[in-house]
């Protein structure tokens, strides 16, 4: 940006955040080494040599930008670290206090709201908006009313609620709605509880899952060191304006659509409404390949071995009745190992959502100890990891004297950051790899994250089960998915006698007296007084201190982007399309994994070559996450998961297309540049909550860059939604009852839409005619939702 107004004669320095920006880098760790003590020390080795550049960069924005804070790598992820740190809740500016509030470039910023401050995620670009002064807008929401009562029932954790509510609230439909949480059960929530539920707001679709402020929540910030003064201020401004909840007083909050004073008697009126008693929320897991895909435990196996006999699809992976029972036999480093469909290859306790809850980190120690007592040992071959959100996890487990109880399972810290969750989940054992290849084995990964979409974990688990910290030891040590934890023995003991999974789990006593006893103020004061100084690593990197950034053309991390290379002074207008081929045609749930991977860039795939043409060794590859500052490299990467499936390829799945002038066969990216390079426009048609999961930028800006015009999906998850506004694509939807094979379209055809040539001639919500060179016409809804949105077309 700073260049574009350069080249137009303007000041520079006119670039810079109106508002307090907050950077945490947390995405680029990946999970090299394992079960070993200096494992964090050696993957930060690794994760510095590998984004050196980008690294660098970031530096340099620290100074060169005015209003930024920079919280280095290594100190934890961005949204434990707000919940424990940043978050003000009250902001007292010059003396006039205000309630905090938040937007995050990453969709699980709304965590913070269970610490009582409005906050949720949004797209890169419409952040940088609002950073330099452009105001949010949005259709006021409806707002879901779910109301908590009754106490979960000894051993359930806060991870089962969580998979409860998502299932819930996905199915009850709050896409664009805020969820607000009220009811007797509150009281018997922790505030980590509450947090690990609003940070999975994505993935039941809302916009924000909200935790009014009550006594819980100052005990919280008195316990993460918080100053006596700084909640005594924030209780009396939170009383005085009637946004306290306080059981105790019988008063309560306004909820969010009146922001008016109510009383107990008076019944809180929502769009909608919702009800959870917590008594009936029962052990259980997601997968294997969507969040919201809850699994009673007590039905795990059975639900499995449905999954094996399933055709491919979201709960399926067609095997053959006959190959259901093979078994891979193969050496791990001269030691005889075997792998069956369903064998645990990755577990992982990582993710912002689980590793912010002392109660589930502990309960997975206490898991580890008791295991270790009875003599259970975690398989050498299974790709063990711990990696916590902040520097106060490693203090209360070693405090609790629980990390040696893990490490002796194998999961040692390593590292601090997002790992697994986000795709960073290193290369698997190259026998573990080879077993897995050459028998077609349905390898699982059980990790405590917050996705689990197709190919985001690891290219090589096909079933990923989102699970608590103490079940993904459980079943660490089970070694397999395919398991009834009620019937089956997870192992054999050092007596000889088979141990049971009640054997290993603790009760909810055990846990409360863990916490209590081991979870101490002094531990986030120390930890955070130090989080802006750094590590040395950090510190040794030099950078210029110049207010315009030196671009380096051979960089293959840095590489400026050509959004602003021809800008003018003048906007260019509204743009229709004509005549436009369809690059790809999918069906429902296509998530921001799909349209923009994150993790591991594959060995054959058109960024793969541009890396290596230009001497970059395979193991230097790193992932597109790490890559994201290089617009060559993630154009490439643009629609390259290896688990995509295409209607234009008949059932084919993989990351590649139809060029329908040609009838050829080519990767996406080589596909659109056919199409580009003879100066075709592009569309894309798809099903239902497309662009759900991450507010991956890239997920709008690849697409873009590929030539892509438009997308006409049945319906869209609102952060791609801008997103794709924001780089200029049309989202269009489908009337209702209506989508792609209804209407008979396969994908052949070219499309011409009708758009409005000026732009005070869209409005939010019209509707166009779409036509197509076979002769077919259709209505849609231009999903501009509001006026200023209408700008960016």
């Amino acid at each position: 940006m700073r260049d574009a107004m350069h080249k137009l004669g303007s000041d520079t320095s006119k670039i810079n955040p109106l508002v307090p920006v907050d950077l945490v880098i947390d995405h680029s760790v990946q999970v090299d080494v394992t079960r070993s003590e200096n494992a964090v020390q050696a993957n930060m080795e690794l994760e510095f040599q590998r984004n050196k550049e980008r690294f660098s960069f970031l530096k340099w924005g620290s100074s060169a930008f005015r209003n930024m804070l920079v919280v280095p790598p290594g100190s934890g992820i961005v949204h434990q670290v707000n919940l424990e740190y940043l978050g003000r809740l009250v902001f007292n500016t010059d003396g006039i206090l205000y309630p905090d509030s938040v937007v995050g470039t990453d969709s699980h910023t709304t965590m913070i709201d269970g610490l009582g401050v409005a906050g949720w995620g949004v797209g890169g670009i419409e952040a940088e908006a609002a950073m330099l002064g452009q105001p949010m807008s949005m259709v006021l929401p409806g707002v879901v009313g779910f109301q908590l009562s009754g106490k979960l029932r000894n051993g359930v954790t806060a991870t089962d609620l969580v998979l409860t509510v998502t299932q819930m609230l996905r199915k009850h439909g709050v896409v664009g709605k805020f969820v607000e949480f009220y009811g007797d059960g509150m009281g018997e929530l922790s505030l980590a509880d509450r947090a690990t539920i609003a940070n999975m707001s994505p993935e039941y679709g809302a916009t924000m899952g909200f935790f009014p402020v009550d006594h819980v929540t100052l005990q919280y910030l008195k316990l993460t060191g918080r100053s006596d003064e700084t909640v005594a201020m924030i209780e009396s401004y939170l009383r005085a304006n009637n946004m306290f909840v306080d059981y105790d007083e019988a008063r309560t909050f306004l909820p969010l659509q009146f922001f008016l004073f109510k009383t107990p008697q008076q019944k809180r009126v929502y769009s909608s409404y919702l009800e959870l008693n917590l008594a009936e929320v029962e052990p259980c897991i997601s997968g294997p390949k969507r969040p919201h895909d809850r699994v009673p435990l007590r039905e795990m196996k059975a639900d499995w071995n449905s999954c094996l006999n399933n055709k491919v699809g979201f709960k399926g992976f067609a095997v053959p009745k006959e190959a259901q029972g093979k078994v891979a036999k193969f050496s791990f480093h001269g030691q005889p190992a075997e792998l069956k469909h369903g064998s645990v290859v990755i577990a992982a306790i990582t993710s912002c959502t689980n590793t912010s809850n002392p109660s589930v980190m502990l309960g997975a120690g206490l898991v580890a100890k008791k295991a270790c007592e009875l003599g259970l040992q975690v398989k050498p071959w299974i790709k063990t990891s711990l990696a916590p959100g902040s520097g106060v996890v490693t203090k209360y487990l070693l405090q609790s004297g629980l990390q040696e109880y893990l490490n002796k399972q194998g999961f040692h810290i390593v590292g601090y950051g997002c790992t697994t969750c986000i795709g960073n989940s290193g290369d698997l054992d190259e026998s573990v790899a080879s077993a897995i290849s050459e028998n077609d084995i349905i390898a699982a990964a059980v990790l405590s994250g917050n996705r689990n979409f197709e190919g985001r974990v690891h290219a090589l688990t096909r079933a990923n089960y989102l699970a608590s910290p103490p079940l993904v030891v459980a079943y660490a040590l089970a070694g397999t998915v395919d398991i009834d934890f009620d019937k089956e023995p997870i192992g054999t003991g050092k007596d000889g006698k088979s141990v049971y999974f009640n054997d290993i789990w603790p009760s909810t006593e055990e846990v409360a007296e863990a916490v209590q006893s081991s979870v101490l103020p002094n531990m986030f004061k120390s930890t955070y007084e130090a989080i802006t100084k750094g590590n040395p690593m950090w510190n040794q990197l030099s950078v210029p201190s110049s207010t315009m950034y030196s671009w380096d053309p051979k960089s293959t991390y840095i590489h400026e982007p050509p959004y602003f290379k021809n800008m003018t002074m003048e906007p260019p207008g509204a743009h229709g399309v004509k005549d436009a081929y369809c690059l790809l045609n999918f069906g429902d749930s296509i998530t921001t994994d799909h349209i923009s991977p994150a993790g591991s860039i594959h060995k054959d795939s058109p960024a793969a070559k541009f890396l290596l043409d230009r001497g970059v060794e395979r193991k230097d590859f790193n992932s597109y996450g790490s890559r994201r500052g290089n617009d060559e490299v993630m154009a490439r990467g643009t629609f390259a998961n290896i688990r995509l499936v295409n209607k234009l390829l008949n059932g084919e799945v993989g990351p590649k297309t139809i060029h329908v002038p040609t009838g050829e066969k080519l990767y996406v990216f080589d596909a659109a540049m056919r199409y580009k390079d003879a100066g075709h426009d592009t569309i894309v048609l798809a099903g239902a909550e497309y662009g759900s999961g991450s507010s991956r930028d890239w997920a709008a800006k690849g697409p873009m860059l590929l030539g892509v015009k438009a997308v006409i999906a049945k319906s869209f998850e609102r952060i791609h939604r801008s997103n794709l506004v924001g780089m200029g694509i049309i989202p269009l939807c489908f009337k209702s009852g209506e989508d792609a094979d209804t209407l008979g379209l396969t994908g052949h055809e070219r499309y011409t839409i009708d758009l409005p040539r000026k732009i005070d001639e869209i409005r939010p919500g019209q509707d166009v005619t779409v036509t197509t060179d076979n002769g077919k016409s259709f209505t849609c809804t231009v999903r501009f939702d509001t006026e200023v949105i209408t700008g960016f077309t």
